[in-house]
């Protein structure tokens, strides 16, 4: 239930913020919204105010809005009120109407960061070198070294944070290393002997080779206090890193460095979002600024039907001066539909792989 629960609270808000985009645009513009959707497919509730139907609809994996004059069916209707007709409006505003449902995702994840730093504060990783991870066969784990163990020397040289810890493994040359370890109120030796082993970078590509014993770092999290100038400029770094790492992630999916085995759909979304909500709600809120990104980024794609796709034919109409062709629009939407659609289905199938083979 909770993991339902979770799912359902993260992507019912950034859809909403999403095609909130897209409503206050097309409302600036003067464009008469004729429906604002969460959700797709039949209606389970809806209610109008003015021009507007507003629904909440039965799957809730997407919305939309929809506006007078958006359709070609819509355009002869609309030639009494064109003043109310996206079709009428100029390129630039119906640029920005498309464009503004992904800018939205990204402005909430910087404001939601905002708002986490502000009040929460600013997350203080403190040095340690209590070990947090061994991982099975590796030199540590047959040394006997343990979770939670602290490494307090290796070779008699004081190790006061990690980065001595690391040091002294890679500098070592694979020969044995005489570790003393903190374990409850005793010191015990441990004689370890590092592998060299490949380094890999959060895609998988190894980037280096180096002597290691297979530990990770216990993180000992804590949150610093600061004002407004300073959680403003965490929150636009802790954006940006998350953008420019999406952006790299379909770049390392194109370079096939990143198998297509590895795509989740909604049920991982879903079992991460309880995960997340399990570990804490600062956990789950950072989870949801890092999906919504993700959806901006991911709409932004040149691909018919998604808003990517819309801005790459404005942007034609504006150079030409002129739309392309109504067959070459359907045609593209239809392709897009399909691709889509595809692509749907290949990661449901990674989502019940991955149930099935756990």
């Amino acid at each position: 239930m909770n993991t339902v629960v979770s799912f359902i609270v993260v992507l019912g808000i950034l859809i909403f913020v999403h095609e909130l985009g897209h409503f206050l645009f097309a409302k600036l513009f003067k464009v008469r919204v004729l429906k604002f959707s969460l959700g797709f497919g039949p209606k389970i509730f809806s209610k109008t105010v003015g021009d507007t139907e507003y629904l909440i609809s039965a799957f809730p994996l997407g919305g939309y809005v929809k506006m007078f004059g958006e359709n070609p069916d819509e355009q002869e209707d609309a030639s009494g009120d064109r003043e109310a007709s996206f079709a009428h409006k100029k390129v630039w505003q119906r640029f920005l109407i498309v464009f503004a449902g992904p800018l939205f995702n990204l402005l909430f994840t910087l404001g939601l960061f905002f708002m986490i730093f502000l009040f929460v504060g600013l997350p203080d990783s403190r040095d340690t070198t209590r070990i947090g991870q061994v991982n099975a066969d590796s030199p540590a784990a047959l040394a006997g070294v343990l979770v939670d163990d602290t490494i307090l020397s290796i070779n008699g040289e004081p190790t006061q944070e990690w980065m001595d810890v690391l040091n002294l493994v890679k500098d070592s040359g694979g020969k044995e290393l005489i570790f003393y370890v903190a374990r409850g109120s005793e010191e015990i030796q441990l004689l370890v002997t590092p592998e060299r082993l490949p380094v890999k970078n959060i895609f998988g590509e190894e980037v280096e080779e180096r002597f290691m014993i297979g530990i990770v770092k216990a993180e000992e999290l804590f949150y610093a206090p600061t004002g407004l100038v300073g959680a403003f400029l965490a929150a636009c770094s802790q954006t940006w890193l998350y953008i420019s790492l999406t952006v790299l992630g379909f770049v390392k999916l194109i370079q096939q460095v990143v198998p297509v085995s590895e795509l989740g759909g909604p049920i991982l979304i879903a079992q991460i979002a309880g995960k997340q909500m399990q570990a804490g709600w600062v956990n789950y809120l950072f989870f949801m600024g890092l999906l919504s990104v993700n959806l901006g980024i991911l709409n932004l794609l040149p691909i018919p039907v998604l808003d990517g796709g819309h801005l790459v034919f404005l942007s034609i109409e504006a150079i030409r001066r002129k739309p392309l062709t109504e067959k070459i629009q359907i045609m593209a939407q239809q392709f897009g539909m399909a691709f889509l659609g595809v692509a749907m289905i290949f990661v449901f199938y990674n989502d019940l792989l991955r149930i099935f083979s756990s």
